[in-house]
């Protein structure tokens, strides 16, 4: 697509009017776009398809009156983190009967089965796993007392079953539903390693503390941000030999990078932000469609930030495309807020455009 200069270098070549030309490319943008992003959702929406059906049946329609030892257990872990990895392509709304139903169906296995007291010790910590799922998927489709009350639920399962890393996980998603709701997540999230501290390994370290980064930033508290985010990296670099908890399995440097990205972003610090969200979005696979949505509306926030407005814009536009069929509200929310602050360059041609395909 020819850029601005050219298009006026062209309109003047050939003696026409410049504005023919700016239509003809922000119409062939527009018809590339839809392209692409009906061949994103239609893949996104085969490979979800393919995971469902990999699903066992309800467990509803499961017995639980019976006898119950190690290797149902064994099983009961190896469908739980099937389930969770449902969550990479699909959003709360589908999610959510799904990790609900494994709720119920682990207390009622804790109520009607009959165990050994060490399986009913691993049961209670499964469950407590299953409630966060279940909560952050309540959280995803915008329920939040909902999730506040599973994640509640999970920390009372957690200690009961001794397993302080689960609880203090508990309060690791607590704090982070606190800062979407224009409150201080500061505390629960320092609470949150203190207790995860005597059982976490590092994986579980670094996660507890990249988001202890996030409370710090949305508080506006660059040092404290950034110490967290070191620590956060520091763990991912200490060997240990005792395996970690599957629901930590996407825990790497890419993530922290993220997280950087997001804390740079909310602190106003484009300079910071800008390069490493753009690293990691550039190998971020679009399938998982309503996290690089969210995250591209943190990029365009930061270009908005270094005041590289068209660059927000087609970032924007970028997040929006994503977000199409994605059933969880959070990309909405976001991308309407970036747009918010848009509003000021309406008259920007790519801006005009965004705005009035999102409504704003």
């Amino acid at each position: 697509m020819p850029t601005p200069f050219w298009q006026k270098h062209i309109a003047a070549s050939f003696e026409i009017d410049a504005q023919d030309i700016r239509r003809a490319v922000t119409a062939t943008r527009t018809e590339q776009r839809k392209a692409k992003t009906g061949e994103v959702v239609q893949r996104r929406e085969f490979i979800g398809a393919m995971a469902a059906l990999a699903i066992p049946l309800a467990r509803t329609e499961q017995p639980t009156s019976r006898r119950i030892g190690q290797s149902d257990i064994d099983e009961l872990r190896r469908r739980t983190a099937r389930l969770r990895r449902l969550d990479n392509i699909m959003g709360g709304a589908e999610t959510f009967p799904v990790y609900s139903a494994e709720v119920d169906f682990t207390q009622r296995l804790l109520r009607e089965s009959s165990h050994a007291i060490e399986v009913g010790q691993q049961l209670r910590a499964l469950l407590a796993e299953q409630q966060q799922q279940a909560g952050w998927a309540a959280f995803d489709h915008g329920q939040h007392a909902l999730a506040q009350r599973l994640y509640s639920e999970s920390r009372d399962a957690a200690e009961e079953a001794g397993a302080l890393d689960l609880a203090g996980n508990a309060l690791a998603y607590a704090a982070y539903q606190q800062t979407t709701t224009s409150q201080s997540g500061t505390a629960l999230a320092t609470d949150s390693c203190e207790v995860a501290r005597p059982m976490a390994t590092p994986k579980v370290n670094a996660l507890l503390l990249e988001r202890k980064a996030w409370a710090h930033a949305t508080a506006r508290e660059p040092q404290e941000a950034d110490r967290a985010l070191n620590l956060a990296r520091e763990a991912l670099q200490v060997r240990d030999d005792r395996p970690d908890p599957d629901w930590v399995f996407w825990v790497n440097d890419a993530e922290i990078d993220i997280m950087a990205g997001r804390c740079w972003t909310e602190l106003r610090r484009p300079l910071r932000a800008v390069p490493v969200l753009e690293q990691v979005l550039s190998g971020f696979d679009d399938t998982h469609a309503r996290d690089k949505a969210l995250y591209l509306t943190w990029l365009a926030t930061s270009y908005l930030h270094a005041h590289e407005v068209e660059q927000a814009a087609a970032t924007l536009t970028r997040a929006v495309d994503l977000a199409a069929g994605v059933s969880s509200v959070r990309p909405a929310v976001r991308i309407q807020a970036v747009a918010r602050q848009l509003t000021r360059y309406r008259s920007t041609p790519a801006v005009g455009e965004l705005l009035t395909r999102v409504g704003a």
